[in-house]
């Protein structure tokens, strides 16, 4: 996927009143937000309106509130904790449309920020109602979207507003397409991906697209032994779905057609129980015992990955190696997350993560600032990994 979009480098801004689509999503407990990542990734761009005399107007979701108030979803408590972070009032608006909108915005002059009420409180927002993104966009001169973790969604706040009004990428999501479109659409070569997680069924038009783009492609966590399966090596135990060793088959014949390696695990380690720290055993993928559980790729395994991907020049990695969350089944993703970041600081690799396991586990190995960069967008990465056009991003391009 490559758009060609404009920026905030494209439109005049001063004195105008700017539509703003930020991701504040953010977790809240007792009314305080705990985790101010997004708002982080929404500074540079409304700080950069504020220097250029635009009154700033922020749209945000924040959890399914099923198309109706409900004050527990208010974005209340993150316009107080983004005046935090930015430095300077943050007024707030009682919804997103409508006389209290309307009226905040009168108010404001240039410099001024307002988050309106939590789009998701009208019905109209995930319909994509043609009257809500009219009603969005009788407060603004220009949209600008900065939430690529909510491109993936065709909303009123997404894409509707954003054919009413001029309309440009914001720096937080320039960044991310910058980046995004260096790993896939223009990579150097060969691009090594990793693509981990539980079960095949969830990643298939992933694994169908990366088989295409990439040179070589590491199967980690419980799929690998779907694909194990079918091979005809046992499993044991181990999470597998064989209903899908079918669809695995052609995966594999599909990518040998395109030039596609794919890496499956040479040893594993398993255990008796899926709990912390129990009785271990590294085997080799085909001697695994029918009372055990596949948890881990195994050393051998994590070394020849490794081999292979000091011999590539860029990497895409979604979702762990093994079951990262319990130890010490965390070895294999933290080794190869690291030796990945040391490529990238030794300037060999262009390396880009994204999904939310992903981003736990390279938080794990301590490594989020290594990579060249790290995805919180969740299911617009994947997408965008299955190479599909993202509503909120397609409606941006010139």
């Amino acid at each position: 996927m490559t758009v060609k979009f404009k920026t905030l480098d494209d439109i005049e801004v001063a004195g105008k009143r700017v539509l703003v689509r930020v991701d504040f999503n953010v977790p809240v407990q007792n009314g305080q937000v705990s985790d101010v990542t997004r708002l982080e990734r929404a500074v540079p761009t409304i700080q950069e309106l504020v220097d250029k005399g635009a009154k700033i107007i922020l749209l945000s979701h924040f959890g399914r509130p099923k198309g109706a108030p409900d004050p527990e979803m208010s974005l209340a408590p993150v316009a107080e904790a983004f005046s935090h972070l930015i430095g300077k009032p943050v007024a707030f608006a009682e919804d997103s449309i409508g006389e209290p909108a309307t009226r905040a915005v009168d108010n404001m002059v240039a410099g001024d920020i307002l988050l309106l009420e939590n789009t998701r409180f009208h019905a109209g927002e995930e319909k994509n109602d043609a009257d809500y993104a009219k009603g969005l966009a009788a407060n603004g001169d220009v949209y600008v979207n900065d939430a690529f973790s909510a491109a993936h969604r065709a909303h009123a706040s997404t894409e509707g507003v954003a054919r009413l009004l001029p309309a440009a990428a914001g720096r937080a999501m320039q960044r991310e397409l910058d980046y995004l479109a260096q790993a896939l659409a223009a990579p150097k070569r060969p691009v090594m991906a990793v693509v981990g997680g539980a079960k095949v069924s969830t990643k298939l038009d992933v694994l169908h697209n990366l088989v295409t783009t990439a040179d070589k492609l590491i199967v980690g966590g419980g799929m690998a032994n779907t694909f194990l399966v079918a091979m005809g090596i046992e499993v044991g135990k181990s999470l597998a779905e064989p209903d899908l060793a079918e669809t695995a088959r052609e995966i594999m014949a599909k990518a040998s057609k395109a030039g596609c390696e794919i890496l499956l695990p040479k040893d594993v380690v398993t255990s008796r129980e899926f709990a912390a720290n129990p009785e271990t055993h590294v085997r080799m993928a085909d001697q695994v015992q029918a009372d055990e559980m596949v948890l881990d790729m195994g050393p051998d395994s994590v070394d020849s990955y490794a081999e292979a991907l000091e011999g590539c020049a860029t990497l895409i990695w979604n979702g762990p190696l093994g079951a990262f969350e319990i130890p010490p089944f965390h070895t294999a993703t933290v080794e190869l997350a690291r030796f990945a970041a040391q490529l990238t600081k030794n300037g060999s690799l262009v390396s880009v993560a994204g999904g939310g396991d992903t981003v736990s586990a390279l938080n794990m190995a301590g490594v989020v600032d290594d990579f060249t960069y790290v995805s919180t967008a969740g299911g617009a990465f994947l997408e965008w990994m299955e190479g599909k056009d993202l509503p909120g991003v397609s409606v941006l391009a010139v």
